[in-house]
């Protein structure tokens, strides 16, 4: 294994790029569509400015943490449990791990979604085991080729994580042009007569509460959705050649994201109404670009997409071996996920983490709105680390001596994010809270095995074994309401607007 001090090899330049890189993967070009769907001018605002509060706090957060819990070096893990316990840890990692590599399976379909647009070959097809049509980017040629950038990347990475993240600060260079061509364009296009023709998206054309509230709600799972991966510089703060270098590349990290998303989000409004907006192909941003410059901005955002699709998918396979390995380190998740090679890279919590993935790229043969299902899944889970992030700094700022330099300021932190927090899961809603159970359920058997393997002769506390139970519970319940069809249908349907 190698030392501690070879493992710190990730500079300013290189945690800002992995925290750009992983927010910044598919959505932000479909941003305009998804936020306009559901969405007017000053909900879209108001949403922004709730997403840009929270997430700062968030942010302040992972800050705070990393700073006063320097020794907790998988950030969101050790937060977790440092404040709530074993069990409460290893879920934050379980469910950080599952929504890692379940959105590396949506970045490899929408790759080759765009790559459609180019080769045909990636385009439909009939599939022979049901007779139906495939979607564009879940059929075989697709399935093939992104079997192919899975286990490329997984050969990059496994030649070290320095090497791996040199690549991705490039491809995250790389993404931000057709980015900044858009803003550009949308810019000089941009009509304040179209921007203010309906700014509240109601029957009356004016301010309605229910109406703009429940439209903020909508742009909620939007927003989280296109935020995840801001923890990122924290995620890999063990491998950080300064600390400081963890925070500064975190507030830079928000600061960029924060400033791409509005800019794309605010200015498309000024070229196309929200209705015509929400009717746009995917990705938006092509479509909405296309229509301003001609063809040539479909090609660009099309090459961007699947550029910036690349980076993220690296950036995420790193977290998301990272998450397990840190985790096993400490006896939380198996023992064998804590294995390195000679480079120092987690190598079986990167092959286990790709073959899920490659198996799971296998499914589409099988039915194609099973990837659907399952990415709604696992962008459930991501709430719950965030909440524990948040949880904890308000438990341990409130656990500090009076007097403490910033206690007060630590706590107001802690408050405000853990309202934010508090404010997703119910911004979800009830499907998303069952769906997350039936994540987290299985993830029991495994911390019983880690526990166990470790010669841990109590695997659960009393209240962990509660929870255990209760989520046992709600897993079968949940799987009732989906086999019998209830789950689909009514209060209960899953909001596709989260997607990207």
């Amino acid at each position: 294994m190698n030392s501690k001090k070879e493992r710190k090899n990730l500079g300013l330049l290189s945690l800002s790029a992995l925290v750009v890189g992983s927010v910044i993967g598919s959505g932000v070009f479909n941003l305009m569509t998804n936020m306009s769907t559901s969405a007017s001018l000053m909900a879209i605002l108001i949403g922004w400015a709730i997403t840009g509060v929270g997430m700062l706090f968030l942010v302040l957060c992972f800050l705070n943490l990393n700073k006063k819990r320097a020794h907790l070096d998988a950030g969101i893990y050790s937060y977790a449990e440092a404040g709530f316990g074993k069990f409460m840890g290893f879920n934050a990692a379980w469910g950080y791990w599952i929504s890692a590599w379940v959105g590396n399976v949506a970045y490899a379909t929408l790759m080759f979604s765009s790559l459609a647009y180019f080769f045909k070959m990636f385009d439909g097809g009939i599939n022979p085991f049901n007779g139906n049509t495939f979607i564009a980017g879940q059929n075989i040629p697709s399935i093939i080729g992104a079997s192919v950038v899975l286990w490329v990347g997984h050969f990059l990475i496994l030649r070290g994580v320095k090497s791996a993240s040199f690549t991705n600060i490039i491809v995250t260079a790389a993404k931000l042009i057709p980015i900044a061509i858009f803003i550009l364009t949308a810019f000089i296009a941009f009509k304040l007569n179209i921007f203010t023709a309906d700014i509240w998206g109601t029957a009356t054309k004016g301010f309605e509460f229910n109406s703009v509230f429940e439209q903020v709600r909508s742009t909620m799972l939007v927003t989280v959705w296109v935020f995840i991966g801001i923890e990122g510089a924290v995620i890999f703060s063990g491998r950080a050649k300064k600390r400081k270098d963890v925070g500064r590349a975190t507030i830079l990290g928000f600061l960029t994201v924060l400033s791409i998303y509005l800019l794309v989000s605010v200015l498309s409004l000024g070229v196309k109404t929200s209705p015509e907006l929400a009717a746009l192909g995917q990705p938006g941003m092509a479509t909405l670009l296309e229509s301003i410059v001609g063809t040539w901005g479909a090609v660009l955002v099309n090459i961007g997409v699947i550029v910036s699709i690349a980076g993220a998918w690296l950036a995420w396979t790193m977290f998301a071996f990272e998450l397990p390995y840190q985790a096993a380190l400490k006896g939380t998740f198996p023992k064998v996920f804590a294995l390195e090679n000679k480079n120092g890279t987690p190598v079986v919590a990167l092959t286990i983490t790709n073959l899920l993935v490659q198996a799971f790229l296998f499914t589409f043969l099988i039915d194609g709105s099973a990837y659907t299902f399952a990415f709604s899944l696992a962008t459930t889970t991501i709430l719950v680390p965030y909440a524990f992030t948040a949880f904890y700094q308000l438990k341990y700022s409130m656990q500090e001596k009076a007097g403490t330099s910033h206690r007060n300021l630590n706590i107001a932190v802690g408050l405000v994010a853990s309202i934010y927090a508090i404010w997703l899961v119910y911004a979800a809603g009830l499907s998303f809270l069952l769906l997350t159970s039936v994540i987290y359920a299985p993830g029991i058997v495994i911390f019983a095995w880690a526990r166990l393997s470790s010669k841990k002769k109590k695997v659960f506390a009393m209240w962990e074994m509660g929870v255990a139970l209760a989520l046992v519970i709600l897993c079968v319940y949940t799987i009732y309401l989906i086999s019998t069809g209830h789950f689909i249908d009514g209060a209960l349907e899953i909001p596709s607007s989260i997607f990207p």
